[in-house]
This record gives C-alpha cells, sequence and structure tokens, in this order.
C-alpha cells in the first residue's frame, strides 16, 4: 500500500497534459509533490477492510475529509450528494484506490470479489470493474510470489489486456487516458519492464499520461513484487501525509501480518 501511495505521490507533479513528460530521468521527490485523490481514497479502502465500514461510507468518510485532493468532476458529485449512487465510471480511479485489497486478501475468488465490491459502489460499468479487479489481482499475485510471466499470463487471460506490449514501445505516441481500459493496463506494463520498485514508478511516469494514477497502480504492484519499497521512500511519503493517515497504513500491515 506504501508503494502505491509513494507511486501518486511522485506523480503528482507530472499529471496533466502540460505537465507530462517523456522521460525515467526525474527527481524522484519534487519539492510540490503532494498526495491526491489516490491516496485518499486508498486510505479509505483500507480503512472500509481494517474496520468492517462499508466501502461507499468509508469513501464518503475519507474524500469529504480531504475535499479539495483533486477528484474528478463525476466523483466530486458522488461525494456532495445526499444519496450517492454509482454513475457506471470506466474511469482508473477504481484502480488506483485498489491496493489494500490485493495486500490484505488470500486467495484469487476473494480478492476479485472484493475488488468488484470496493468498485461499484462508483465504478459499475464492466471496465471499471475490470480496472479494480486486473490490479488487485497483479498485487496478490505479486505478494504470493508469482513471477512477471505468470502474472502476465493470468492478467492478460481474465482481462484480455494486451500485456504484450514494453514500455519502450508504448511510450512516443501515449497520451493522458483517465479510462480503465487505457491506461491499467499501461500500468501493469510499467511494472512488468521494471528491475525495482522505483523503475516501475519512472516507467509509469515516463508515459506521460495519468502519472499519478498510473505511478500509483505500478507503484503497488511493484511494493508487492520486490518485498517494499526503499526506506528513504517509506520515511519521506510517511513525512507527507498526515497523522490519520498514517495510522492507516501502519494499521494495514498490522492487520496483514497477524
Amino acid at each position: 500500500m506504501i508503494g502505491a501511495i509513494a507511486g501518486d505521490i511522485i506523480g503528482s507533479v507530472y499529471e496533466g497534459h502540460e505537465h507530462a513528460i517523456k522521460t525515467k530521468d526525474f527527481l524522484l521527490f519534487n519539492p510540490a509533490c503532494r498526495f491526491t485523490d489516490d491516496t485518499v481514497l486508498t486510505v479509505a479502502v483500507a480503512d472500509a477492510i481494517i474496520s468492517g465500514t462499508p466501502y461507499r461510507e468509508a469513501m464518503l468518510h475519507w474524500g469529504r475529509r480531504y475535499p479539495k485532493a483533486g477528484y474528478g468532476g463525476a466523483f466530486m458529485k458522488w461525494l456532495a450528494a445526499g444519496n450517492p449512487v454509482p454513475y457506471n465510471s470506466w474511469g482508473n480511479g477504481s484502480a488506483m484506490r485498489v491496493s489494500p485489497v490485493g495486500f490484505l486478501f488470500d486467495s484469487e475468488a476473494s480478492v476479485l470479489e472484493e475488488a468488484k465490491k470496493s468498485a461499484e459502489v462508483t465504478h459499475s460499468h464492466s471496465e471499471g470493474i475490470k480496472g479494480a479487479q486486473a490490479t488487485s489481482l497483479a498485487i496478490f499475485m505479486a505478494r504470493k510470489g508469482a513471477g512477471k510471466e505468470a502474472i502476465r499470463s493470468r492478467i492478460s487471460e481474465l482481462f484480455d489486456y494486451d500485456l504484450d506490449r514494453s514500455i519502450d514501445d508504448i511510450r512516443p505516441e501515449y497520451t493522458f487516458e483517465i479510462s480503465c481500459q487505457k491506461s491499467v493496463p499501461e500500468s501493469i506494463i510499467a511494472f512488468l519492464d521494471s528491475v525495482s520498485w522505483e523503475d516501475a514508478v519512472r516507467n509509469a511516469i515516463s508515459l506521460g499520461g495519468d502519472s499519478d494514477t498510473q505511478a500509483c497502480i505500478a507503484g503497488g504492484i511493484a511494493e508487492a513484487y520486490y518485498g517494499g519499497v526503499p526506506d528513504e521512500v517509506r520515511a519521506k511519503t510517511a513525512s507527507i501525509l498526515t497523522t490519520e493517515q498514517r495510522r492507516v497504513v501502519s494499521l494495514l500491515y498490522e492487520f496483514r501480518d497477524s
């Protein structure tokens, strides 16, 4: 989970057409880095699982607590509604927040079911659900020791994602894209083409797309695969989070290891 959050923070300054970069050579933690909605809602999903709170209620609680985190327009309307209902989104917001599911559930079936539940409170479109399921399953498989080719094969088989591309192939023509179907596969490839947690995040950001979300997705998978994140990354990330966010992150690892 901290790997996903760190990816969000590192990618936050490169989000949007005017800030996009096409290189892996950049300062890892720019002074302007901040946590965004990706982090807030990742914490919400973790809190829901740990506390037994429904995903909808946890997202409403955390989202309203941090109303200026950079949510999309449709989610903002959902957050402000008196009785918010799913809005059939296929956006990658369902995938950006789902990493706790991959870290906290212990079978493929339970991971897929919980990812669906976490997605469909807002992202009830089939592609929105697929994006969350693919991301969480990749994390689960990596955490359980699966190799990259096994992860590539299983995700491709279940979700019909084309993962037989390379970051170098994708990068030149890739642009900002918020749909699950056009950003989640690329984020997974950022992990598959990596040699370390940091390299996965750099790969994702170098695409010049939805950098914070794609680095969040790749960073979560890479954390599970490489067995954590560098100590300096963990410390810097913790320093940017609020006290209550750090508490949930700590509880997740305690919950996982209990």
